[in-house]
Order: structure tokens, then C-alpha cells, then sequence
């Protein structure tokens, strides 16, 4: 056991300047990847600050449309949310898809934006692994790949961003609201996250100390029709190979794509916002071939491991099988 101090925050203000001032602090909210971290010695914070029961647990309509999700909502709640069912429903396909009923009801939206990788290298602190220590190396590089990426991948670091939630939210042009010692910022989701690059150890631009107090929808009409998809090694409880949220919108009249929202999860050291296939929909018919020469646009700057080849069809005809889905939602 590695002893640890645990502390409630009363405010978010409190909770920022204890954590900032305190190099080793983390902040706590369900506790869903943090503890099992700790328990496995991935990580060791000497300082806890509970998060969990500050005021961030609500969803709310913002004005003029959009929504706007606080940081503390457990994902079970966030999935049955009437707002989210009826405007974003890709989000509640992309929650439920998500680990199991039991740790959705503790899991926070901050946190599981927060999640970390689940590389088995990572996850095993006697390997070398960049992400966890770096400059000590990548294990996963020449071992075990077949979860590992297939786009935005560095020589320093071939995981992958393990969460559903995020992906449909990178679809949805969600904004992360975050609180620091300075303020208020907001940061684009698209921006969020990082590419490993050479800075393995750091998944978000966040600084030390800043605190995820709500994640906010723009206003996003075609939304209601989307959709998410998961390809997994078993029905529940298990992590994406490849996964896709798209929302779609169709002139159904004369069968065009007039816009569209695509993201993918489990390809990439984040959620990976697919700009190149939703450039190739705009304005072009909803047909089969335009969908998978859009999957192929979008995946020609794949980069397939010797172990996980499978990926680059396994994304493109998931892909094509959600587009085909939503257009045919609408005949």
C-alpha cells in the first residue's frame, strides 16, 4: 500500500489552487481509471482532492440551443438524459457502449475524458513504456500491436485514446469548459486531446491543476440523426478495435449530403476527427461508392503495424455501414 492524503474539495476554486500548488495532487472523481492505476503502480499522487460532490452533475439546454453537460454527470445518467436521447443520440449509443451498467454509474464525463490508456505496456509498470516514464522507451513498438494505432502514431508511442464518450463528442464539435488559477477557458474537444508526438506523458493540453468543469453541444439540428458503432473482441465490457460516430445530414428529396460529422475511436492516440471523409460527403450523393471512397480518403494516411492491418478495412467498412444506416433512417 502506498499511502496517500485524500481531501473534499468545497469549491472549484478550492480544488484548482490545491492541486496547482501541490506537484504530485490529482484530482478524484469516480475514481474508474485513477484507482485501478494507483492499485497496478502506473501512477502514485500523494494527494487526493474529491471533486465528485461539487455542483457540475447537471444537463442543461443553453440558451439558443445546444447543451451543456457538467463534468460530475455519471455516464449512466448523461446516456438516459431526454435532452441527449432526443438531440444527440449518438452520444447515448457511444456512453452505453461503453464498459459496463456498474461503472457507468460511477464514472464521471471529466473523468472519462481523462482516461488514460489501456496498452498493456502501459498498464505493466516492470516494461518500459514513454508514456508512463519517458524517454525509457516504447515496449509496444515491435511487441504486441493489435490494439495499437493506425493513425497519428509517433516513434514514441503507438497507443490509443480507450473512450467511446469522446469519440461521439469529437463528432458533436463539443467544447471542454475548464477551470485554472487564471480563469475560465474553453478548449475545442478536437483540441483536447494530443498526438503522442515526442511527449508521450501528456494526453490533454491541460495544465497541472486545471479542473474539467463541463463539457458544452453547439446547437447541432442533424444530429438527431446519428448513430455510433463498435467493433469489439466481445459484446460488453470490452474496448473498440474501431469505432464510429457520424451524424448525418441528407437532402432527402434528391438523395445529397448536404453536411456531415465523422469521428473515430480505437484508430488513434485520440479521438480521431475524420475531416478528409467529411469533406469527400459534402454535397455528393448518399451512395455507396461515395461512402467508401470517403472511408478510403480518409484512411489513406494509415499507417497499419505489422499486427493490426486488420484495422484499415475493419474502420473502413464500419464506416460505410453507419453511413449507409442513417441514409437509409430517412427512405
Amino acid at each position: 500500500m502506498i499511502p496517500f492524503d485524500y481531501q473534499r474539495a468545497e469549491d472549484g476554486e478550492g480544488a484548482v489552487a490545491t492541486v496547482t500548488g501541490h506537484p504530485e495532487a490529482v484530482f478524484l472523481g469516480g475514481g474508474t481509471n485513477l484507482v485501478d492505476h494507483m492499485k497496478l503502480g502506473v501512477v502514485s499522487p500523494d494527494l487526493l482532492v474529491d471533486v465528485s460532490r461539487l455542483p457540475f452533475d447537471q444537463v442543461a439546454a443553453l440558451p439558443g440551443g445546444g447543451a451543456r453537460i457538467g463534468a460530475a454527470v455519471r455516464n449512466s445518467d448523461l446516456a438516459a438524459d431526454q435532452l441527449i436521447r432526443q438531440r444527440y443520440p449518438v452520444l447515448s449509443h457511444a456512453l452505453l457502449a461503453g464498459a459496463s451498467g456498474q461503472l457507468r454509474n460511477l464514472a464521471t464525463t471529466g473523468g472519462n475524458l481523462l482516461q488514460r490508456t489501456r496498452c498493456v505496456y502501459f498498464q505493466d509498470a516492470t516494461t518500459p513504456c514513454n508514456k508512463r516514464e519517458p524517454g525509457s522507451g516504447c515496449s509496444a513498438i515491435g511487441g504486441y500491436t493489435r490494439n495499437h494505432a493506425i493513425l497519428g502514431a509517433s516513434e514514441a508511442c503507438i497507443a490509443v485514446h480507450p473512450s467511446d464518450m469522446a469519440v461521439a463528442l469529437a463528432a458533436l464539435d463539443a467544447v471542454v469548459v475548464v477551470l485554472g488559477v487564471d480563469g475560465e477557458r474553453r478548449i475545442p474537444l478536437d483540441d483536447f486531446h494530443r498526438l503522442p508526438g515526442d511527449e508521450p506523458e501528456r494526453d490533454t493540453v491541460l495544465a497541472h491543476g486545471e479542473l474539467i468543469t463541463a463539457v458544452e453541444l453547439p446547437e447541432l439540428a442533424f444530429a438527431t440523426r446519428s448513430a455510433y458503432r463498435k467493433v469489439r473482441d466481445r459484446a460488453s465490457y470490452a474496448f473498440a478495435l474501431v469505432s464510429v460516430a457520424v451524424a448525418l445530414d441528407i437532402d432527402d428529396s434528391i438523395g445529397t449530403i448536404r453536411d456531415v460529422r465523422v469521428a473515430f475511436g480505437g484508430v488513434a492516440h485520440k479521438p480521431w476527427r475524420a475531416t478528409r471523409a467529411e469533406n469527400a460527403l459534402r454535397g455528393s450523393p448518399a451512395t455507396e461508392e461515395v461512402f467508401r471512397a470517403a472511408a478510403d480518403a480518409e484512411l489513406s494516411g494509415a499507417r497499419p503495424l505489422e499486427g493490426n492491418g486488420f484495422k484499415v478495412p475493419m474502420a473502413r467498412n464500419t464506416l460505410v455501414a453507419v453511413l449507409r444506416q442513417l441514409a437509409e433512417e430517412g427512405r
